[in-house]
């Protein structure tokens, strides 16, 4: 054995020699992880603050183990570390500043099993004062000048603002700690310009004082846009307008001027160093001129009021006569009521109506049209020109009046009688305004008036019978004919509230017995169609529901039998919505005509058993006796007097085991045999 340990312990070493190593699985388990913010979770800025991440785990075996720490604010991923060792991960935030503030926490990770510790905020406060820096002190109108504003040593996301005065002017977001701006200013004066910023903390922001505040001088730019009008002053509608819009102490620098003409919202040209423009004056273009000068954000303007005076006034197109029908001879005017006596003659105005195929004549009289009226509504307008102007009139609307049509009389939604209901009454054709009066026979009951196309002349009224629907006409009348136009008779469905309910049966109560057909009638007064429901006490559904255009309906119940005996009564309901119930019938059903007879006959068969055994009994102590006393077979007649003198123990006897139902059946000649 010696050699072949020794041979094993060589092989052996020689293996753990060689570098290699026996991989033993290791057994762990992660007990806790825990953060902590050092030296404080509230500090201020400049201080040290350091992070520190502590795991605790359990493991089997000394092979170190492989950790991954990770390192969250605001549930960002910030730092990460893959390790080895057991200690501490320590996260430092030297001269921690605002945008460290957040919610930190770490998670370890060892050969796929996790952890995550809780969470801490950290809260620095302090930020440090923006200094603000101007490149040029002086400059002209419309210079740029470069502003820029720093936050030292800040980090996070920042937003610098730049103000003229305390009014904002400019804002920038940026990923450092300065911003650069470009500024402009475009009118002269002093200006007196500084920045703040604010860093983001989600969900806040912190903001910073003030910083220093610089000085800048703006010196005008002595350039000027001219604007001149020819002719300035007595302008009439027609003349030509010379209008000019140009530069004054043009600037030799390479920036361009643009040069703007504008009336109003309207621009009507447009140039770089000199802009003409012409027209036509009209009335309308009364108002005033701009000549607008834009050097980057210089801006000069210069303006003028024009005042251009009416060669003619609009005109305007009138109808006489005021009303007409079709066919009527009817007159269109056309006039300018004003013109500038001294610059134009009222004869040099001409008038022209339209459309051309409108079959208007013009008369000897400048602007006026004879015609006929149409059969239907028809606009016109005319025109008035003189010297090149031409104005248009509005437009005039003829419509030819219409006598009424015969009304039409008819109803609103459902007429149930003793309720109120709507009547309406419509021309199908007629000049408005048009009267609408509703009639009942000859009593006048309303009148209303429609004045526009889309109303109506509706009246509410209530009547108590049905058959007082028909007595309702309407008039119409539109002040075209001395009389109005009468309507049909109102005709329509009316509807009766149920009344006066009503249950029968037939046959008749005391008939009613086992194994009949009875019929439930339910019979009403009011109109069709009618829904009826018969019901028995005690029972909360319908027995049956049927609807019907009649008044009266049926039930049938086959069949009876003594289950059926109890109180019934039915319901009703029609379109008026109005529930009415009957009185209640109480049905009691008796026993069968056949179940009595088989009764009776069995009180019979005992009756006729018992008399039987009765008479034998007795011709056997007749015969007893006849032995006893010589006279044994001789007939004795059974009469009245013989059943006297039966033997007391017969004649005499009290009490048989017969039923109360055989006690008709044991009669003899009026007188009872055998006593109950």
């Amino acid at each position: 054995m010696g050699p072949v340990l020794l041979l094993i312990s060589t092989l052996l070493s020689s293996y753990f020699h060689s570098g290699r190593t026996i991989d033993v699985p290791t057994t762990f388990t992660i007990r806790n992880i825990t953060l902590a913010i050092e030296p404080n979770t509230d500090v201020i800025r400049d201080t040290n603050v350091t992070v520190r991440c502590k795991a605790i785990v359990s493991s089997s075996g000394e092979q170190p183990l492989s950790r991954s720490y990770t390192i969250y604010k605001d549930s960002y991923e910030v730092y990460t570390k893959t390790t080895s060792s057991s200690e501490d991960l320590l996260y430092p935030l030297p001269q921690a500043r605002v945008s460290n503030t957040g919610k930190y926490k770490c998670k370890i990770d060892i050969e796929g099993r996790q952890m995550v510790s809780n969470s801490k905020k950290l809260t620095v406060t302090g930020l440090s004062r923006p200094m603000f820096h101007i490149n040029k002190g002086v400059v002209t109108e419309g210079e740029e000048v470069t502003a820029r504003c720093a936050a030292p040593q800040e980090t996070g996301s920042i937003f610098f603002y730049f103000y003229e005065d305390s009014k904002e002017i400019v804002e920038e977001r940026v990923s450092s700690n300065q911003a650069e701006v470009k500024l402009r200013f475009s009118s002269a004066g002093i200006r007196r310009i500084h920045c703040d910023y604010t860093v983001l903390i989600t969900p806040d922001s912190i903001k910073s004082s003030e910083s220093n505040i610089a000085t800048v001088s703006v010196k005008e730019l002595f350039i000027t846009p001219v604007l001149e009008i020819f002719p300035e002053y007595n302008i009439y509608e027609g003349d030509r307008l010379d209008i000019s819009c140009t530069i004054r102490n043009s600037p030799y620098s390479s920036q361009a001027v643009n040069l703007f003409l504008s009336q109003g919202t309207q621009l009507l040209s447009n140039g770089n160093s000199k802009v003409n423009y012409s027209m036509i004056a009209l009335a309308k273009d009364s108002g005033e001129f701009e000549c607008r000068l834009e050097m980057g954000n210089v801006v000069k303007v210069a303006t003028k009021m024009v005042s251009v005076t009416e060669l003619f006034s609009v005109p305007t197109l009138t109808m006489s006569p005021a009303e007409v029908f079709p066919g009527d001879d009817m007159r269109l005017t056309c006039r300018s009521e004003n013109h500038a006596s001294e610059r134009l003659h009222r004869d040099e105005v001409t008038y022209t109506i339209y459309p051309l195929e409108s079959h208007l004549s013009a008369s000897r009289q400048a602007g006026v049209f004879s015609g006929k009226t149409l059969l239907y509504d028809f606009n016109y307008t005319c025109t008035a020109q003189a010297k090149g102007i031409v104005k248009r009139s509005r437009i005039l609307t003829v419509r030819p009046k219409v006598s009424v049509s015969q009304p039409k009389i008819s109803l609103l939604g459902k007429v149930i009688v003793g309720r109120p209901f709507e009547i309406r009454c419509q021309s199908d054709r007629g000049s408005l305004p048009i009267n609408y009066t509703l009639w009942r026979k000859n009593n006048w009951l309303n009148t209303t008036t429609v004045k526009l196309p889309d109303e109506q002349a509706v009246f509410t009224i209530t009547i108590q019978r049905s058959d007082e629907i028909s007595q309702f006409m309407c008039e119409a009348q539109n002040n075209l004919h001395a009389n109005g136009i009468l309507s049909k008779s109102l005709n329509g469905t009316v509807t009766v509230p149920l009344s006066d309910p009503k249950l029968t049966v037939n046959p008749s109560l005391a008939d009613i017995a086992e194994g009949d057909h009875i019929h439930l009638n339910c019979a009403i007064r009011g109109t069709w169609p009618v829904t009826f429901k018969w019901y028995r006490t005690g029972i909360a559904q319908p027995l049956y529901t049927t609807t019907s255009k009649q008044t009266s309906m049926d039930f049938q119940i086959p069949s009876l039998g003594s289950q059926d005996s109890g109180t019934y009564y039915c319901e009703a309901i029609n379109d008026a919505n109005n529930l009415v119930r009957s009185p209640s019938v109480t049905i009691e059903v008796h026993m069968a005509m056949w179940k009595k007879a088989v009764i009776v006959a069995a009180c019979l068969l005992v009756v006729a058993v018992l008399v039987l055994l009765l008479v034998l009994r007795f011709k056997a102590k007749r015969d007893a006796a006849s032995r006893y006393d010589g006279t044994e077979g001789r007939v004795t007649n059974w009469t009245r007097d013989s059943v006297a003198s039966l033997p007391a123990d017969i004649s005499n006897r009290s009490s048989y085991s017969i039923q109360p139902q055989c006690r008709e059946a044991l009669q003899w000649e009026g007188h009872e045999i055998i006593k109950q």
